[in-house]
């Protein structure tokens, strides 16, 4: 098995070699120049050259096929590099071939002119540098291939304008287009202008004004514009477009409102929409209607007053939708109210006098309506370049030479920058920079040093860096209180700052201090959060001595000098100060000698209500360990005595008041006699039984009665007007008393007759 596989591995024969391997040894060395290093043997020429190459080029199959599969494989390599060498000189012949190709094209696009007609510009985007490159390339201004690149910036010109068009710069894009060439681009500018509207129909009165200013100079291109709407709303109408009808009419409308188009186009177009009458017609008519009604109104009222009769009778006969019928109905009341709404004119866009319009007389029934939609395309001007002078002529006429506005301009610039200089040297002082420019740049600065720092230590830091000028340590001061009062909640980190900037340099001390008085002045005028950061801060600072305890000099703690939001104020200041330093050390601070001065508005002592007050104060918000002084000094604090207020009694003279005496002595008498004389009766009708005694009681009761209303009588009349002589009291007494022993003598002969 051995010998077998050896000769398939092997394909030469193995036998004959090793037979011959004796007697050939001598052989052997004398071929050992030619294959060193290995082990030699005998070969023929054909046989030496297929064992070499079978062995320097081992190929997988040869153990199990042979010599004959080698062969064919071999046979096959060469055929493929024979196919690989052909292909590759195929290639190279075709690359010197294409190289003289594009050399030739090269040459070929070297010797062409740019052409731009057979570029896609009417889709494509052409860059404008690129457009006046290829503009200045070519040299003959009659050329066809200069005409289209001037086409095209023509309407990109005009597209541009007419997009931009608003109330506020139309006067500027109305110069713009005269500058440009619209007589031979009226077609793009009708065009332009339709789309735009159609585009944005609520700047429709912008465009008609724009119509009615080009109209007034160019009277064509309106005709052309007004033609091309009158068609466009036949179109629409015949399609039953209700879009385009929309805005076309409600462009009609306008120029009839600047007297493009008559008045009569405008009537025509109400009496085929109400001629028969659907929804979407109606609709349209009311639009309109809306529109120009008002120089309707004031033009044709005949005429107006038909189409409201007719719209009258459509609401009444026809068979419409409620929408439209609500539309009719506000229709009428717009009517009502003079089209107050819907003005025909508006006084920024009333740019044209009546006398310089022209007033295009046109009919939608008319058949010769040409919209010349030629003039949308380019086509070559054979007197392209004395077009370009007439209207450069136009040009001038209308809005001036440019070269000499523009001269004349800089000449006004140079004799005002004259002037001005000449002024400055005149005056003398600093800029004052009302508009607080630097100062509105320091605040945001400031604001995001805090924002964007983690603690007050690297703010501060940031903030000593900035170098602030003198004078702007006030501004930083009120830029950390307001930043305080913007947070939900109050944050340790702005007294932390603020208590920072207060020991590094005492330059914010004094600003501090006036701000805590601002603030104590305004406090009414916070919400209560933004109230309780601030108390909270003060509070922080007068805890850590960072501003002095003197501010309190500004508090007067009473009820006529505080209000709701100052109460909170101070209650929250004293809570946290006790919360800071505790109850004692505060009482201490508080009774401080050296600080008493301060805080005598705080405990006054002047008035026992205000003290009370106080007392109240801080005993409610629970610090009624403060108040134990206040409350010795209103226990031994001696009373004061009591204010008398004089009655309100108008000075007598002495006269009168004699006569008031002797009355009231008359008085007390007639009293101690009717008394003896009652207790008389009450003793002589003991023995009576109880309903004499009631009866008794009763008259004494009237007695009594009587007497008090007499002594108010005689009082009252006691003024100084009723005194007129000595002799009238002691008369009215005397009535009085004769008055009295009649009923005691009544009294007596009842009392008689009972017993």
């Amino acid at each position: 098995m051995e010998s077998v596989v050896k000769a398939v591995g092997l394909p030469v024969n193995l036998s004959e070699e090793v037979e011959d391997d004796s007697g050939k040894k001598n052989e052997e060395k004398s071929s050992s120049t030619k294959f060193d290093n290995s082990r030699k043997r005998r070969y023929s020429s054909d046989e030496e050259y297929r064992s070499r190459e079978r062995k320097d080029h081992y190929e997988i199959g040869s153990r199990y096929w042979g010599d004959e599969g080698t062969k064919s494989h071999r046979s096959n390599s060469s055929r493929e590099q024979d196919h690989h060498s052909r292909k590759r000189e195929d290639h190279r012949k075709n690359l010197n071939s294409n190289s003289i190709n594009e050399e030739s094209v090269k040459e070929q696009k070297k010797g062409k002119e740019v052409d731009p007609i057979m570029t896609r510009t009417g889709g494509a985007y052409i860059p404008p540098a690129r457009l006046r490159m290829m503009q200045a390339q070519i040299t003959d201004k009659s050329s066809l291939a200069f005409q289209r690149l001037s086409w095209e910036a023509l309407k990109k010109s005009i597209h541009g304008l007419i997009n931009k068009v608003n109330v506020s710069n139309i006067p500027l894009i109305i110069t713009s287009l005269f500058k440009e060439n619209i007589v031979r681009g009226r077609g793009l500018l009708t065009r332009s202008i339709i789309q735009a509207q159609a585009a944005s129909p609520t700047f429709t009165h912008v465009y008609a004004a724009l119509a009615a200013v080009i109209n007034s100079k160019f009277p064509n291109i309106g005709e052309l514009l007004l033609t091309r709407l009158i068609l466009q709303f036949r179109r629409g109408f015949r399609r039953n477009d209700k879009h385009i009808c929309m805005s076309s009419t409600r462009f009609i409308a306008h120029l009839v409102n600047q007297q493009v188009a008559h008045e009569l186009l405008a009537l025509e177009i109400l009496t085929l929409l109400l001629e028969n009458a659907t929804d979407d017609s109606v609709e349209v008519a009311v639009g309109f209607l809306k529109e120009c009604g008002q120089k309707l109104g004031e033009v044709s009222p005949r005429g107006l007053t038909a189409v409201f009769d007719r719209l009258r009778h459509v609401l009444h006969e026809a068979e419409l939708d409620k929408r439209v019928k609500y539309m009719i109905e506000v229709m009428f009341q717009v009517r009502k109210d003079g089209f107050k709404d819907n003005p025909a004119i508006v006084t920024d866009l009333d740019l044209v006098e009546e006398e310089d319009q022209f007033t295009h007389l046109m009919s939608i029934e008319e058949e010769k309506l040409d919209p010349q939609d030629m003039l949308n395309v380019f086509k070559h001007d054979p007197e392209y370049e004395a077009n370009e002078e007439k209207y450069q002529a136009v040009k001038i006429e209308i809005i001036g030479d440019d070269s000499g506005e523009n001269d004349g301009f800089d000449e006004d610039n140079e004799e005002s920058s004259d002037e001005s200089a000449s002024e400055e040297e005149a005056k003398e002082g600093d800029i004052v920079d009302e508009t607080e420019t630097n100062l509105i740049a320091l605040r945001r600065t400031i604001y995001l040093t805090i924002q964007s720092s983690l603690d007050h230590n690297e703010c501060a830091h940031k903030m000593m860096k900035m170098q602030m000028k003198p004078g702007q340590e006030t501004e930083l001061c009120h830029m950390i209180l307001d930043c305080c009062t913007q947070q939900r909640t109050y944050e340790k980190f702005f007294g932390l700052l603020a208590q920072r900037f207060c020991q590094i340099n005492k330059a914010y001390i004094p600003p501090f201090e006036q701000i805590f008085h601002d603030t104590y002045d305004t406090i009414h005028r916070l919400d209560t959060n933004k109230l309780r950061n601030v108390a909270k801060m003060f509070a922080h600072l007068l805890f850590t001595d960072a501003i002095s305890w003197q501010v309190m000099a500004h508090i007067r703690l009473t009820e006529e000098d505080t209000t709701s939001s100052s109460r909170i104020f101070l209650k929250i200041l004293f809570q946290e100060l006790s919360e800071y330093m505790g109850l004692s050390k505060l009482n201490l601070r508080l009774k401080d000698p050296t600080l008493q001065t301060y805080f005598e508005g705080i405990f006054p002592r002047d008035d026992p209500r205000n003290t009370r007050f106080a007392i109240n104060f801080f005993t409610s918000i629970g610090l009624g360990g403060l108040t134990d002084e206040l409350r010795e000094h209103l226990r031994t604090h001696p009373k004061p005595p009591p204010v008398t207020v004089p009655a309100p009694v108008s000075t007598l003279s002495a006269a009168a008041a004699q006569l008031l005496l002797e009355s009231s002595d008359s008085d007390s008498s007639s009293s101690s006699s009717s008394s003896s004389s009652s207790s008389s009766t009450t003793s002589s009708s003991s023995s009576s039984d109880g309903e004499s005694r009631k009866k008794g009681s009763r008259k004494k009761f009237r007695s009594s009665n009587n007497k008090s209303k007499s002594e108010g009588r005689s009082v009252r009349k006691l003024s100084p007007e009723n005194i007129r002589t000595k002799d009238h009291l002691p008369d009215r007494h005397e009535r009085d008393r004769s008055r009295s022993n009649r009923h005691l003598n009544e009294k007596e002969s009842k009392s008689s007759s009972r017993r």
